[in-house]
């Protein structure tokens, strides 16, 4: 059975201590060999407004967040407020406001109507008392919060150690106030969660999905990442800049998004695997120049991480609202790849793939994730090197001798004809913008546009042939089934999992290949469940939609069969498991 612990860290934001308490929190847990799924949220205001981290924990992995907090700590009266709101019932609270009961209306109310068990530490003199500032009192928070939690706190001082090892004047001192927090005698008895330690330790990691994507790339062979600073993708930019003396990438911040996708065009061009990444607003900007990749089949990787929009929207929350941004932006027709990725496996693996794919078809790939993947912390397996090998398909040096000029666009079947470097042969072509013929030159001949245009675009019938089939989870027949993309399926494995401790059968479809879609297999899956729902993070449902226009299916049915949020947040997993049980 499937078990998990729920802690909560509420704070006002920009006031600190969420990261000074859940960074050690959640490595501690690490190395006592839980699965761990954390997400911060908070809002895009530089100060002011609720801000927090929650950690899911549990002895089996474990993917996406749950509703019911089992334990909170309140860094502050905001912080104390959001635990009060979303603890669950006989949850336990723990905080340092001891005036809190004098600004917080109906207290007692909402205390007896959930039946909380509230903690009050006095850490503000815990900390001056053992040398300790004010800032120290999250750090006694967090020590009373591990005994509650039953675990030996040596682990944790290791944790806090490692933490301040940049500041050595702090540790002992801030070792001091945790084992104070630890040892506090509140004169009641204490509250206790009697959470199961894991019975074997594995190796794993913990590690959020852009700094995953940020792997990935380096494996991928990238040599430039070129970036202007958006959230929820800014962090791929900061990850590459500090290990670049170690990995010798050039990561560089662009004026804008347009130029940063340009150098990324010029690198590719000239040879250089390069990277760029943004989110909506910013890939706005970028659109022509995807359409100038496709024109003059010079290869492009570019990812967007969604976030709510349209303009700045919600620009600290998730969303799944950019698939047809992905699919149908620039003008123009072209063939493209768009690829979304789940969770940090996935991050590191498909921005590999996608590079192959991208030198292999001469097209632009686009990568999805979301701002739930990219800052949320989850333990994975290790990622192995060198597991998908790097593959220009590039012309052979024993064959750039022969080249002809004309060989580069040359009308082919399956749209896709010779690549080589600028400077590797004797022979030159035009890497023209205009329409051109086969050596690049400019033409607006109307029967050599017509084949140039159709060449290009005979590429998507040789892609989608070649493209992964959507896997299937679970069994190939249930009494309910449901398919998605993107961090839907993180939620979805973890209510399957529950599900079934409730003799309750669910599978499900995903896409990580979502352009050109391929359907063959989502058509008999369907067949075989009849009983099925698309599941995604948008208003619309932009997969269903997508799925109902290339199968022809009926558009009052498809309608019929969505589950769509779309307030910024991810979807829980009570939310899916509830959904189930009343469409069974």
């Amino acid at each position: 059975m499937v078990s998990r612990t729920v802690i909560k860290i509420a704070g006002e934001n920009g006031m600190g201590g969420l990261s000074s308490v859940g960074e050690p929190l959640q490595k501690a847990l690490k190395r006592l060999g839980f699965f761990i799924h954390s997400e911060r949220e908070f809002p895009s205001t530089i100060k002011g407004g609720k801000a927090s981290n929650t950690f899911n924990i549990s002895t089996q992995p474990v993917r996406s967040l749950s509703q019911k907090i089992d334990i909170a700590i309140g860094l502050d009266r905001e912080g104390v407020k959001d635990a009060l709101e979303t603890l669950s019932n006989g949850g336990i609270l723990i905080h340092a406001f001891d005036r809190w009961n004098k600004v917080i209306k109906d207290l007692p109310a909402q205390e007896e109507a959930k039946n909380l068990r509230v903690v009050l530490i006095p850490a503000r003199e815990i900390a001056v008392e053992n040398g300790g500032s004010l800032i120290m009192v999250n750090t006694v928070l967090l020590g009373y919060l591990w005994k509650v939690l039953g675990f030996e706190i040596e682990i944790l001082k290791t944790e806090i150690a490692e933490q301040f090892s940049s500041k050595p004047g702090l540790i002992n001192l801030n070792l001091k106030c945790l084992e104070a927090g630890y040892n506090y005698d509140s004169g009641e008895s204490l509250p206790a969660l009697n959470i199961a330690k894991p019975v074997e330790i594995l190796k794993t990691i913990l590690i959020d999905g852009n700094t995953s994507l940020a792997l990935g790339a380096i494996q991928a062979g990238v040599r430039a990442y070129y970036a202007y600073p958006m959230s929820p993708s800014t962090s791929i930019l900061v990850y590459l800049a500090k290990v670049s003396h170690k990995t010798e990438m050039l990561v560089k911040q662009a004026e804008d998004e347009i130029t940063a996708v340009q150098m990324a065009l010029g690198s590719m061009h000239m040879g250089t695997r390069s990277l760029v990444f943004t989110s909506g607003g910013g890939f706005d900007l970028m659109t022509e120049t995807i359409s100038l990749s496709g024109m003059i089949e010079v290869p492009l990787v570019v990812g967007i991480v969604q976030r709510p929009g349209p303009a700045t929207g919600l620009p600290t929350w998730t969303s799944q609202a950019d698939l047809n941004l992905a699919i149908y932006s620039g003008h123009g027709e072209f063939s493209r790849i768009v690829i979304a990725v789940s969770d940090p496996t996935s991050c590191y693996l498909e921005i590999q793939n996608a590079f192959n794919l991208a030198e292999k078809y001469q097209t632009p790939v686009i990568i999805l994730s979301e701002a739930t993947i990219a800052m949320s912390y989850e333990t994975v397996g290790v990622f192995e090197d060198n597991l998908i090998p790097v593959v220009r398909n590039l012309v052979k040096p024993e064959n750039l001798e022969s080249l002809q000029n004309s060989d580069r666009y040359k009308i082919t079947e399956n749209g896709i004809s010779q690549r080589w470097l600028p400077g590797q042969s004797k022979t030159t072509f035009f890497a023209n913008g205009d329409e051109h013929w086969e050596g690049g030159e400019l033409t607006e001949e109307a029967d050599k546009s017509e084949q140039m245009i159709a060449k290009r675009l005979r590429k998507t019938e040789t892609i989608i042939a070649e493209l992964p089939e959507p896997e299937i989870y679970g069994m190939e027949k249930t009494k309910l089934a449901i398919i998605g993309w993107g961090s839907t399926k993180n939620v979805i494995l973890d209510a399957i999992e529950i599900l079934k401790d409730q003799n309750i059968e669910v599978n499900y479809l995903h896409y990580t290949y979502l352009w050109p879609l391929k359907t063959d297999k989502f058509l008999k899956f369907i067949e075989t469940n009849p009983n099925f729902f698309i599941i995604e993070g948008n208003h619309g449902g932009q997969l269903a939609d997508l799925l109902q226009k290339e199968t022809n299916l009926n558009p009052q049915e498809i309608d019929q069969r969505k589950l769509n949020k779309w307030n910024g947040r991810p979807f829980f997993v009570e939310e899916i498991i509830e959904f189930v049980k009343t469409k069974i």
